[in-house]
């Protein structure tokens, strides 16, 4: 291969990729800002400078550089997104977590190597960030079990998402990234399961010092996260719950001053008639007619309705509202919102049933929350005061109306979907098919990604609101960015140049050393800069190393993928990094002190794995 010579374009391209790399890295201009302002710098320089035609590179205008908002890679990731949240919405993984949440109590070290483990297989077919949402209460559990600060344990949670995410071509980003930027070096695509062989090796040896190692460099720091689980010392709001003849309430009786069926919620009274009972409930027995005022953060009593969705008729708030409003049907879409009770306002002084709440806003208070008191009150005894927070349900467009009201001041950050348990199965069905189609080579991995998220918003599984909530626009224009950035370098013949530079320095070098050295200069590059742009950048720098040498493009685009999943030693190189920063009160040294290790782990598996896999690199 001739040398390249580098021209004005080329260096032009240099230049607007390395200022972007800069800015990316230090996080002063937002993402979406950076991305439209590199994707304006190439097609300006390609518009006023075009590259001559006998260059012999493929043409880059404005089409090449805008095609990336129609990439596959794209649409797939996006589709992803859609289909992670549906499985978040409808709780698919809420009861294998509650399983292990139950097995901690005896096994916890075990219980943790099983949860880690889970995690990375979860995350090689799965969007890591909702993976670890969900995990995140069951790492605090167990560290709480096993007299640990949740700091030990929240970024070995995010590691083995990453790990797992680099086994198959849907379990990260970053993978379909590669692909795509493969074919667009005229490479073939990569397959789901191509080089699951070595992501597989590389994920377990990881997995090992994840599990015994990773925990024990961390610090033994407090943590503000045991509020994400519900526990010690949660907001908790009163409600009410009538038990109804039927109910699966009636009949129990309490053990411990706790019932069964109300997990995490304290009975506080228990009104039969005009016969009140007060803890520990020795001897009652549940009848209908039974009035339980409750206390209970806004997290269980939602968990309680996830999995016994009559139980939101039985709240006593609830009677406002018509059966038809709590239908399983695909139209439901509750938000669980918190709303404080206005200085001045008309209902101070005035119970629930006087202010006629649901009539005037159609939405539903479920619980109030009053600060240093205890309210042993039946719901429409107590009269709000002014501060008081009230629990409220209602349909979107109904708490969004809600913002209106003079009387309340809706607490923005604390809206939540009601969680869809009953639609459980369907998600469940839906993300089983789309895994199985693109595994499968049954359809195309982006056609199966496309029609999943299709489904899951005709199923009901999520509505179009929170399918676009879903998808982050981070993610896409800095996808989008990177894909021209890559274009740029691929028309103008700079990622070959840069190649025959690593070339030119790594001289005499074997083929071995070479792709050893190029896994370490991507792995450290993906913690500097964002995984995905890592990715599309070295990919035809590592096609074009591969050429130089002769030998088969694929090893390289291997190694790109493996390192630039490597995203350990940052809070900035994984979304999950930064997810787990705050459960875990961590500090930019903690990513430095467990991720290095990991990443030289990694480096050297790969470095000795890849011959015994590629003779031609002995």
């Amino acid at each position: 291969m001739t040398a390249i010579e580098p021209t004005l374009q080329m260096w032009l391209v240099f230049g607007i990729v390395g200022i972007a790399i800069i800015i990316y890295a230090t996080e002063r201009v937002s993402i979406e800002l950076t991305s439209l302002g590199t994707v304006a710098a190439l097609l300006a320089v390609f518009h006023f400078m075009p590259l001559p035609v006998e260059s012999g590179y493929p043409i880059t205008d404005a089409r090449a550089l805008l095609a990336g908002l129609a990439d596959p890679a794209l649409i797939t990731v996006l589709s992803l997104m859609v289909i992670g949240q549906g499985m978040v919405r409808t709780g698919v993984l809420d009861q294998p977590a509650r399983l292990l949440a139950v097995f901690r109590r005896r096994h916890p070290m075990v219980t943790l190597t099983i949860a880690l483990v889970a995690v990375m297989i979860i995350s090689g077919f799965l969007n890591n960030t909702p993976v670890v949402v969900i995990f995140i209460p069951i790492m605090i559990a167990l560290a709480d079990r096993m007299r640990r600060s949740p700091s030990s344990l929240m970024i070995p949670l995010s590691f083995a998402a990453i790990l797992g995410g680099m086994t198959t071509l849907i379990g990260s980003s970053t993978n379909l990234l590669i692909s795509s930027a493969a074919v667009q070096a005229d490479q073939s695509s990569l397959s789901f399961f191509e080089f699951s062989h070595i992501g597989i090796l590389l994920a377990g040896i990881g997995i090992v010092y994840v599990v015994a190692i990773a925990p024990r460099l961390l610090p033994d720091r407090a943590s503000m996260a045991a509020e994400l689980v519900g526990e010690g010392e949660g907001k908790q709001f009163i409600a009410q719950i009538d038990v109804r003849e039927g109910s699966g309430l009636v009949g129990e009786t309490a053990r411990m001053g706790m019932f069964a069926s109300l997990p995490e919620i304290t009975v506080r009274l228990i009104q039969r008639g005009e016969i009140p009972f007060l803890p520990p409930f020795d001897e009652v027995v549940l009848q209908p007619g039974d009035e339980l005022i409750v206390a209970t953060t806004r997290k269980a009593l939602t968990d309680v309705i996830a999995r016994d969705p009559d139980l939101l008729m039985a709240l006593h708030a609830a009677h406002d509202l018509p059966e038809d409003e709590v239908t399983t049907g695909p139209n439901r879409d509750f938000v669980l919102t918190e709303a404080v009770v206005a200085p001045a306002s008309r209902i101070i002084g005035r119970n629930l049933s006087q202010i006629v709440f649901h009539h005037r806003t159609r939405c539903t208070v479920l619980g109030i929350q009053r600060r240093s008191r205890m309210i042993r009150q039946t719901m429409n005894d107590i009269r709000l005061e002014a501060g008081d927070v009230l629990l409220v349900l209602g349909h979107r467009k109904d708490v969004r109306r809600l913002r209106l009201n003079p009387d309340v001041i809706v607490q923005e950050w604390s809206a939540r979907d009601l969680p869809a348990i009953q639609l459980a199965g369907r998600a469940g069905a839906i993300f089983l098919g789309v895994i199985v189609c693109a595994s499968t080579g049954l359809l195309p991995t982006v056609l199966a990604a496309v029609l999943g998220a299709v489904a899951m918003i005709g199923t009901g599984c999520l509505n179009i609101h929170q399918a676009t909530r879903a998808m982050d626009r981070r993610v896409a224009f800095l996808v989008w960015a990177a894909l021209a950035m890559g274009a740029g370098l691929h028309g103008t013949g700079g990622a070959v140049f840069i190649a025959d530079q690593l070339m030119g320095a790594l001289t005499g070098s074997p083929p071995w050393a070479i792709l050893s050295i190029f896994f370490l200069l991507v792995a450290v590059m993906t913690n500097v800069l964002s995984n995905n742009a890592t990715a599309v950048l070295f990919t035809p720098i590592g096609i074009g190393l591969a050429a130089q040498m002769n030998i088969s493009a694929e090893i390289f685009i291997y190694a790109t993928l493996f390192a630039a999943n490597c995203s350990f030693a940052t809070p900035m190189g994984y979304q999950t990094n930064l997810l787990v920063m705050g459960p875990g009160h961590y500090r930019f040294g903690d990513y430095m002190r467990s991720g290095v290790p990991l990443i030289i782990i990694i480096w050297l598996s790969f470095s000795i794995i890849a011959p015994f896999f590629y003779p031609e690199l002995q």
